[in-house]
């Protein structure tokens, strides 16, 4: 069994994500081998102001490095299935960002492969590592809150408001048809499945796009920054801006989501909340540490994050003392923890806490089944097997 120590990683991206991807790599205690950009010279370049000693050339460089154990996924979304089915009939073992793809049908070629393999496979849905999303699941899990009865929450953000705002995923052929679906829903639907344990069947959508041409730098522009050369061309724009989507759950539960990437001052706010038959729960990812506790009876209650006063099964993931805030880039931190302990061990666990190319696969049939409602504007049903 080889320790976290001696696992060697290597980054796919340069952007925002990938940075992140690094830094929790490092902080984990793994090895970083080296980085592919989007070119060469981006790659080196990148390397020198991340401190890695080894920029490839080529994904296909990078693949061919016996010393590679893991590959890190970060690149644009059209990318992903390429790079992961490339990675894993290496030998690698794979982290790929979401979406794991941009059609269901590449989705199941993935998992399948993945199954084949034996390899780790996993999708980052980082958000699930956030101690008091653990503590909400547990709850839930143990019978304290009661059958859920309805889940509601929303994610908004503001990073696309402006006409002017642009990002490569706007793009159609490389972010896919669903924009804001796909880039921020698709954690809300994989958190709500996660902390219930109950699979989304049928959904009831709408998708509006309220900026519908938008100004497209001529040089390159990263996410979350709007810093472009001043030039811009004019692009009739295909993807939705917002998602107001109702959701049935497998056993009876309720919901609603509303999504958004226009919705002034929100910056990455992700909020969930279940109400059960004995009580209630709900988390805001923006006050991470709080777990919101609701009551009929008697007062309701904010537990903070203290592992010494939480469940088991939140403080596997919590590193810090009760006091010391935990963050976005502690849940990336954690998830590769459960993830490398499962490359060390050689093989997945029986039930792994992180999403899997499996947990991928749903994701892309209910961002499938949203396209579908959106355009017949009827309930649709998630179709599976």
């Amino acid at each position: 069994m080889k320790p976290i120590s001696q696992i060697n990683a290597a980054v796919v991206g340069t952007g925002f994500i990938g940075a992140v991807h690094i830094d929790s790599i490092r902080r984990l205690g793994a090895r970083i081998a080296g980085i592919v950009g989007s070119s060469p010279e981006r790659a080196r370049e990148k390397a020198l102001q991340f401190g890695i000693e080894r920029a490839y050339g080529s994904y296909e460089e990078m693949l061919a490095d016996p010393s590679v154990d893991v590959v890190h996924i970060t690149s644009p979304n059209d990318e992903h299935p390429a790079q992961a089915e490339a990675a894993l009939r290496a030998g690698k073992h794979v982290i790929c960002e979401k979406p794991l793809a941009l059609t269901s049908v590449e989705t199941e070629r993935l998992r399948k492969l993945a199954a084949e393999t034996g390899l780790i496979a996993a999708v980052n849905f980082n958000i699930r590592f956030y101690p008091q999303v653990h503590e909400m699941r547990a709850r839930i899990d143990s019978g304290a809150t009661g059958t859920p009865f309805l889940v509601t929450g929303s994610y908004m953000q503001d990073w696309l408001l402006y006409d002017t705002d642009w990002n490569w995923r706007v793009e159609s052929a490389r972010g896919g048809d669903l924009r804001v679906v796909g880039d921020i829903g698709s954690h809300w639907f994989d958190l709500a499945t996660f902390v219930t344990g109950q699979p989304i069947v049928e959904v009831l959508a709408e998708l509006p796009t309220f900026v519908p041409i938008r100004k497209r730098p001529v040089g390159p522009v990263e996410t979350f920054s709007n810093t472009g050369t001043g030039a811009t061309t004019d692009v009739q724009i295909a993807s939705e801006d917002a998602a107001l989507i109702l959701v049935r759950f497998r056993d009876g539960a309720r919901g609603v989501v509303t999504a958004s990437q226009v919705s002034a001052g929100h910056k990455n706010g992700i909020t969930l909340e279940i109400n059960g038959a004995k009580s209630s729960v709900a988390w805001r990812g923006e006050r991470a540490d709080e777990l919101w506790i609701g009551h009929r009876s008697k007062p309701n209650e904010i537990l903070m994050r203290d592992p010494s006063l939480m469940l088991p099964e939140a403080t596997s993931v919590a590193t810090l003392p009760g006091g010391h805030g935990e963050g976005f880039e502690n849940g990336f931190k954690a998830m590769y923890r459960a993830v490398y302990t499962d490359i060390a061990a050689g093989k997945p666990s029986e039930t792994p806490a992180y999403a899997t190319f499996e947990d991928g696969h749903e994701e892309a049939l209910i961002v499938e089944a949203v396209a579908e409602s959106a355009r017949n504007g009827r309930w649709t049903a998630v179709k599976r097997d």
